[in-house]
């Protein structure tokens, strides 16, 4: 197990992913937490994230200086290295020339975190501070040419210091040095992977849960389902699934929903039929937050009408995954409570007394969807590409309407189907359509027509914090805009959005 303490970097759940990927298991923390609970956790290493504060600062984030004297290795990263070498006795400073981008390591000293690395070879900086004098006991190991000290080391106190980010794309020896990190400094094993997970992942649900009953807001989107599955083998019949139709779900959704989950897997299920009001209270609504509230407070309500059904529950299970723990306590001023407002089960009532079991908190995305495989789900259940919460509804700008949803459920299939035929579905992070809330004129069998107009979007992304829009073949984009011309009534122009992220979002609302 490593641990990882956050202050702040951008690239904290990357260091995480990176970890992982040498299937050892590792947590990310805040910097208040002391000696005594690192000691708890029992580490075989600790790495010490960057972040946008200048340690000389006041008020910069610190962590416990009890951490440097547990005989435990320490990897600091950037302004973790600058935290270390300030909390034992060293000193960092403004730099005469900040750093940003790519820049020429030269290593010194060919051993530890650099062994079997080339002498010379490429990172990625992103600082404006320097480290001026190094702590008693440390020696530098690398440079560049604006930094003098860009690696640092005290070999007998296990204590390492990096100046750029091993952990991104733009460093690429960097995976080899926290390998070096983790198995020659460390000695940690390749333990870690969604066999062993799901086994101790039983077993805690288990020993959490005794014989109470459990609740899940099952969506059928890749979270809840694979919390689901997980929940059915650690305690079977004591779990009970809510299914709320919407009413601004996909083409077939909610039949799919009840087809996998209550007759393939035998898992009880509450299915609420709840499309009317949905759409009652949905009715002259534009405002895309709005949307989203409604769309929330109502699933709330339906939800809470559902549990009140079944008798003795005392636990509510969701799909929390490991980026929303991690951004709901940043180290920097965040929300004790990061919930968007289109989490389907997010933000409960307190009313309802429920204890939380939360089975995928510590699990990135990717991994998820390796402990669905793990458990026997289908490809399509597990490679399902993300779905937002209010469903079509913030897939349609303006008002949602009964037409307006059967307009953009027909184009939906349409190009779902052509991204799976031509083989991208498992490449993109998501592709859909959007309906716009403008008419253009048209020409269909010689006479004019004025309908609406349909966005396609699709985008790639490793984990939606950005994104890049898809080159899709033009011949493809071609196909889809003739089908759903053809053969959606309603619709008679196509176009593609070609937005990035940052500075657009995916969603269009």
């Amino acid at each position: 197990m490593i641990l990882i303490i956050d202050f702040g970097s951008q690239y904290n759940q990357l260091i995480a992913r990176r970890v992982r990927e040498h299937n050892v298991y590792c947590q990310i923390e805040p910097p208040d937490i002391d000696s005594a609970r690192i000691k708890a956790l029992q580490p075989e290493g600790i790495i010490l994230s960057g972040g946008p504060a200048s340690i000389y600062e006041k008020g910069s984030p610190r962590a416990d200086k009890k951490i440097f004297d547990l005989g435990i290795p320490v990897l600091g990263i950037c302004y973790g290295m600058q935290f270390m070498v300030d909390a034992l006795g060293g000193k960092v400073i403004g730099a005469e020339k900040r750093e940003y981008g790519f820049a020429e390591l030269k290593i010194k000293i060919s051993s530890g975190i650099f062994h079997g690395i080339n002498k010379e070879t490429r990172c990625w900086m992103s600082h404006g501070d320097t480290i001026g004098i190094l702590p008693k006991g440390f020696k530098a190991t690398a440079s560049t040419l604006n930094t003098k000290i860009a690696a640092a080391e005290n070999t007998s106190s296990r204590l390492y210091g990096l100046q750029f980010h091993p952990e991104v794309v733009h460093t690429p020896e960097g995976k080899k040095m926290l390998e070096n990190f983790l198995f020659k400094i460390c000695s940690c094993k390749k333990s870690w992977n969604m066999k062993s997970f799901a086994r101790d992942a039983v077993a805690e649900i288990r020993s959490q849960v005794g014989g109470g009953k459990v609740i899940l807001g099952l969506s059928g989107g890749v979270d809840s389902s694979v919390a689901a599955v997980l929940l059915q083998q650690a305690i079977g019949r004591q779990l009970h699934c809510v299914f709320v139709d919407n009413g601004v779900l996909r083409q077939g959704e909610a039949q799919k929903v009840q087809d996998v989950f209550h007759k393939h897997f035998q898992i009880n299920l509450r299915f609420a039929r709840a499309k009317n009001l949905f759409l009652r209270k949905l009715k002259g609504v534009e405002e895309p937050e709005k949307k989203r509230k409604i769309i929330g407070r109502t699933f709330i309500e339906v939800f809470e009408k559902e549990a009140r059904r079944i008798k003795g529950v005392k636990f509510l299970a969701q799909g929390t995954l490991y980026p929303d723990v991690i951004e709901s306590r940043s180290a920097f001023g965040g929300p004790s409570a990061v919930i968007k407002s289109h989490h389907n089960v997010g933000g409960l009532p307190k009313k309802m007394h429920l204890s939380l079991v939360e089975p995928l908190k510590h699990l990135f995305k990717d991994e998820v969807r390796l402990l669905g495989k793990e458990l026997g789900m289908s490809d399509e259940q597990v490679w399902r590409q993300p779905f937002p919460g209010p469903g079509l509804a913030i897939r349609i700008i303006g008002e949602v309407t009964e037409k307006r949803l059967a307009i953009l459920r027909k184009a939906d299939v349409i190009l779902m189907d052509e991204i799976r035929v031509a083989n991208l579905y498992r490449k993109l992070w998501q592709s859909f359509a959007v309906l716009l809330p403008i008419k253009s004129v048209g020409i269909m069998g010689d006479q004019r027509t004025y309908e609406n107009i349909l966005s396609i979007r699709a985008v790639t992304s490793e984990d939606a914090m950005t994104a890049d829009w898809a080159r899709l073949p033009h011949d493809l984009l071609g196909k889809i805009s003739n089908r759903i011309i053809n053969e959606v009534r309603g619709v008679n122009r196509v176009v593609y959005d070609i937005s990035s992220k940052p500075p657009s979002t995916i969603e269009w609302e």
